[in-house]
């Protein structure tokens, strides 16, 4: 009897398992290796990619039954054993559904048919084997200028869009190529560059210790927290570390949290380490991306930098991961594949055997919680790079003061001094749009997104009302729908009316509003970036796209417009998350060689909370915190899931997590269960919103108990009428 050669595949479906297929006689046994996309057939009448996972020997299939494999994609893996096994690892601690996990960690590009790219760019060079033929050329003046500037080229030759600036035609090249005089290439073809010749980098002592420390273990896994206040210069000691790993033939992989923060980092990297740089992130076109990708798999990249999801994308050599401001939300992803790119960078520097810096102003309790318990290293730069003091920081009281919109007199007044003195302000305001609620006065009525019962926010700009929480939209109307003879009011302020009270109020000022309706434009971000850098720019208003990772030399007032927004929520990670964006967002202020300052409106100058962070900063706030956490035994002292259900209806996404809480109760009874209760944000995008909350003192206690009972969940009848997910480590409770 004939041997079956089986495909074992992972598929991009919401199926937990993978499937067994049978590979086609006409294929080699060497072309057909784990890693390969492949084409198969799925259900009735459909086609699907898949990635080879491994070559079975046997399956639990009837053979009759087993399907044939259609089409091999690949002539070599795409992926690595070692980056499977890692996604492997992902998929499981986050109970995702392998095929699906594996999907999201290639480029949008190479999760379709379509052919690996080849290069970077076409490029066209004289052919190695021609030998001087210009004189055969004397009656093609047009050929012979074209195989002149080919041969200055040398081996890296020219673009074809170069040469039509030449006024070479595509006709011209194409009777060369027939000639054998020239050929194209792609550039990853061309020779590797060399080296680059590393700039040096002059660190003070803080940052010397640090590089030192880290340098000294780059041939073993660890985790070092660089731990420096904000001005402190982190960036610098990631240079000289990546510039070691590169000296040693290496790569080093630096995540960041906003495609906002690339095009800065790029730019110092490129200037201290040389061009080869893969960047990775949502805002590039598929082929880009992928191209990127493919220049750090083979090792063409000396460094790939991105958000994300770059932490999947695989390095041919390794030597270092650094994840700047590793505290941020933004590396949770918070729909289908719920990973944290902080915590799997851990993990791949574990598995590769390399070290890991997580670097932060304001360290995630998470974080702190490893150091003390000595899992990660901790290195601290206490004080700013060039000497600079660290900013004052005042209260101001809005009970009773007067206002200019948002704005009360005494920041007003701040402010204007400090542009007389041609110096840059900077206002917070995490609210975009101009007024997030519009009311009637006469009636009380509230212009509400229908679909999420929470209110529309007026983009006045576009004479639009917009719901922030499922995107929806429509024209703006300012009369009442109850009351003919009244309009709506605008309640509350958004960076576009804060514009405007402060072009009222300073009509000679350059005033620059950053949010994520000013930088929708590719580019926007790193235009409005060189004119404050330029000076072209007296008072930033912006959102927390200009709260962290942003050195502006001029910027000495920050203003923080509303303080009271995270004091009283439900969420118990709101304060933590309030102290970092303050503490962020105030170390903008004074980090050139002018005294910064941050004033602070607010309602509640007492609070408890705001003194504390005010008065004994971060690392006091984050000690306190710790203690209540481990009081109240929420993480880090333990750890959770949330099972999320949402119907049209609210009935049955109640009774869905009804059923998993039965099913539950009758595993570890060790494990805490709460609910199901309804969502804070209870409707969104049209549906009910319930919660189901599991928590454990032990991580591997949930990892036990989850498996079997999402098996048990999927066989309940309404697991397919309501759109549930699970969430491990969930980071946003709303």
């Amino acid at each position: 009897m004939t041997e079956l050669r089986l495909l074992r595949v992972a598929l991009p479906v919401p199926l937990r398992h993978s499937f067994d297929y049978l590979a086609p006689a006409a294929w080699e046994e060497s072309a057909i290796q784990p890693g390969c996309r492949v084409r198969v057939p799925f259900g009735r009448g459909r086609t699907m990619i898949g990635l080879i996972l491994e070559l079975p020997k046997r399956t639990e299939v009837a053979p009759d039954r087993l399907k044939m494999a259609l089409a091999l994609i690949d002539s070599e893996p795409l992926l690595s054993r070692d980056q499977m096994n890692l996604m492997l690892r992902a998929a499981a601690y986050y109970q995702h559904p392998l095929g699906d996990a594996l999907f999201q960690s290639l480029p949008g590009r190479l999760r379709a048919a379509q052919p690996v790219p080849t290069g970077f760019e076409q490029r066209i060079r004289v052919h190695a084997d021609s030998v001087n033929q210009a004189p055969a050329l004397q009656r093609a003046p047009r050929q012979q200028q074209a195989l002149e500037l080919l041969a200055a080229a040398t081996d890296a030759g020219l673009t074809l869009a170069t040469l039509l600036e030449h006024g070479i035609t595509r006709a011209t090249v194409r009777a060369l190529a027939d000639k054998g005089l020239v050929e194209s290439f792609h550039r990853d073809e061309a020779p590797p560059s060399p080296p680059p010749v590393l700039e040096a980098i002059t660190l003070n002592a803080g940052q010397s210790k640090a590089v030192e420390a880290i340098v000294s273990a780059l041939d073993r896994f660890g985790v070092q927290v660089l731990n420096g206040v904000t001005g402190s210069g982190k960036t610098e000691v990631y240079l000289a570390v990546i510039a070691e790993v590169i000296r040693g033939g290496r790569q080093a992989l630096v995540l960041v949290p906003e495609i906002g923060l690339t095009p800065q980092l790029v730019d110092r990297v490129r200037s201290r380490i040389g061009p080869d740089i893969a960047v990775l992130h949502s805002g590039l076109p598929d082929t880009e991306r992928a191209r990127s990708w493919l220049a750090a798999r083979d090792g063409r990249a000396r460094v790939v930098l991105g958000t994300r999801s770059a932490v999947w994308t695989p390095l041919a050599a390794a030597g270092v991961i650094v994840v700047d401001e590793e505290h941020d939300l933004s590396y949770k992803q918070q729909e289908g594949f719920r990973y944290s790119a902080r915590d799997m960078a851990v993990a791949r520097g574990q598995s590769e055997g390399i070290p890991v810096i997580l670097g932060s102003a304001t360290p995630s309790l998470e974080t702190l919680r490893n150091v003390q318990d000595g899992r990660y290293g901790e290195l601290r730069l206490p004080q700013r790079a060039g000497g600079a003091p660290a900013p004052t920081v005042g209260f101001i009281d809005l009970r009773g003061a007067r206002l200019h919109g948002a704005v009360s007199a005494r920041l007003m007044d701040a402010v204007r001094a400090e542009v007389a003195q041609g110096n840059q302000v900077l206002l917070f305001l995490n609210r975009r749009g101009y007024s997030p609620t519009l009311q009637c006065h006469a009636c009380g009525t509230v212009a509400e997104c229908p679909r999420c019962d929470m209110p529309y926010t007026w983009h006045k700009h576009r004479n639009r009302l917009l719901c922030h929480h499922c995107g929806s939209e429509k024209p703006a109307r300012l009369q009442c729908p109850s009351c003919p003879d009244s309009e709506l009011q605008q309640i509350g302020h958004g960076t576009e009316r804060l514009a405007e009270t402060l072009a009222q109020q300073l009509p000679d000022a350059r005033i620059l509003r950053i949010d994520r309706d000013s930088t929708r434009a590719q580019g926007a971000m790193g235009r409005m970036v060189a004119q404050i850098h330029a000076g072209a720019a007296d008072i930033l208003i912006g959102t927390q796209m200009l709260a962290k990772g942003h050195h502006f030399p001029g910027l000495t007032l920050v203003g923080i417009i509303d303080a009271d927004r995270g004091l009283f929520s439900a969420d118990f990670r709101a304060a933590e998350r309030m102290a970092q964006l303050f503490v962020q967002v105030s170390g903008r202020a004074g980090r050139g060689d002018r005294t910064g300052q941050v004033l602070i409106q607010t309602h509640h100058p007492d609070h408890p909370f705001l003194r504390s962070l005010v008065e004994h900063g971060y690392e006091r706030f984050a000690q306190l915190a710790l203690a209540e956490r481990d009081a109240a035994k929420l993480p880090p002292y333990s750890h959770l899931a949330v099972l999320r259900a949402e119907h049209h209806q609210a009935g049955p996404a109640q009774r869905f997590l009804e059923q998993a809480r039965a099913l539950l109760e009758g595993g570890d009874a060790r494990l805490q269960i709460f609910g199901p209760v309804p969502a804070v944000l209870e409707r969104r995008r049209g549906r009910f919103r319930f919660q189901l909350l599991i928590q454990a003192g032990q991580r591997a206690r949930l990892g036990r108990v989850l498996p079997q009972w999402l098996q048990q969940l999927e066989a309940e009848p309404l697991a397919g009428k309501v759109r549930w997910s699970l969430d491990v480590d969930p980071q946003d409770m709303i």
